[in-house]
């Protein structure tokens, strides 16, 4: 029967396994001796740092914290903390003056001005999907939220083109970070570890050549719920285990429900898990508080963002095929 006991695990056998599976990966097939994390204090690259010490020790995990301009201040004083606590070698790279150069802020300001003209020095914004999915089968639109010097916000309808320039700009953000992960992976001949969890794999929830982009991904076959459960059993800080999930990414503070998902992330993950296993929007419905309706609207929501993100998860495609290299 679905309960939110479906995603209880054995944690002590769970990361036995990754662990296992991280040495043989990283070892025998990408033929590299230990693992780079790029860690922003949240709750899955701090996870990911901790079963990559599990698996390594703390000699072969290199930590990489790249704030920038946005970045909430909380981020390096989290991941600090965290690098310390298990020990491992760690360096903050601050990307602000790489992302000014490349014009990430400039791209970004102009596609804001397009809503808002007088958005400038001293302003904060972030974009949102406001719609209520649960209860409407409506097109939901994204809006942008700006906040004034004054502390005043103002919120629109953010055109379709201006919502492309400002996504185009921020994945400046994550593929700079990339970048640098594999600059120290290459000195360290190290792999670089990948953080999503599977909530954000299975829903298309990152960058690709950023964010996506990585040598081996430990924590993809977990829901969120699963990874958080993880990092208690890992004896991370508690201010990580007890963070709540954000992008820090825009300069207004955004969780992530606001900005992709229909639901938090708890609600989320059960529902991918009834979506993965067939159980019937009536019997996930109970176990949620929702109806059978508010389910199904869901449901449809995962589906179209597997249909919508499928590209992100393919590898380069080929013309044709070059059979000396495809069968390995």
């Amino acid at each position: 029967m679905f309960s939110r006991d479906v995603l209880k695990l054995d944690l002590e056998r769970e990361a036995a396994d990754i662990c296992a599976a991280l040495r043989e990966k990283v070892t025998k097939v990408l033929l590299r001796r230990g693992l780079v994390v790029g860690v922003s204090g949240g709750i899955d690259s701090s996870t990911t740092l901790g079963l990559a010490v599990e698996a390594f020790g703390p000699q072969r995990v290199f930590g990489l914290l790249m704030p920038e301009r946005d970045s909430s201040g909380a981020s390096v004083e989290l991941g600090t903390e965290l690098c310390e606590h298990l020990g491992v070698e760690y360096a903050v790279e601050n990307i602000q003056p790489t992302l000014a150069a490349i014009g990430c802020y400039k791209r970004y300001d102009e596609a804001i001005r397009r809503v808002f003209p007088q958005y400038g020095p001293g302003w904060k914004s972030k974009i949102v999907l406001p719609g209520d999915l649960l209860n409407s089968d409506r097109i939901n639109v994204y809006r942008v939220v700006v906040e004034d010097p004054e502390g005043q916000r103002h919120d629109a309808r953010l055109p379709v083109q201006a919502y492309l320039e400002i996504v185009a700009a921020t994945n400046f953000k994550q593929r700079i970070r990339k970048t640098l992960e594999y600059y120290h992976a290459d000195r360290l001949n190290y792999a670089v570890a990948g953080t999503p969890n599977r909530l954000e794999y299975d829903q298309g929830f990152f960058v690709k050549n950023g964010d996506g982009s990585a040598d081996v991904k430990p924590i993809a076959h977990l829901y969120k719920s699963q990874v958080y459960a993880m990092a208690w059993h890992l004896g991370l800080p508690r201010r990580i285990c007890d963070s709540t999930p954000t992008t820090d990414t825009y300069s207004l503070a955004q969780g992530q429900d606001e900005f992709y998902f229909v639901l938090p992330y708890a609600e989320m993950d059960l529902l991918l898990w009834a979506r993965n296993h067939g159980v019937a929007p009536q019997d996930a419905a109970g176990a949620l508080g929702l109806t059978a309706d508010q389910v199904q609207r869901v449901y449809r929501d995962i589906d179209r963002k597997r249909a919508t993100t499928r590209p992100l998860q393919l590898p380069p495609l080929l013309v044709k095929d070059v059979p000396e290299i495809d069968k390995g």
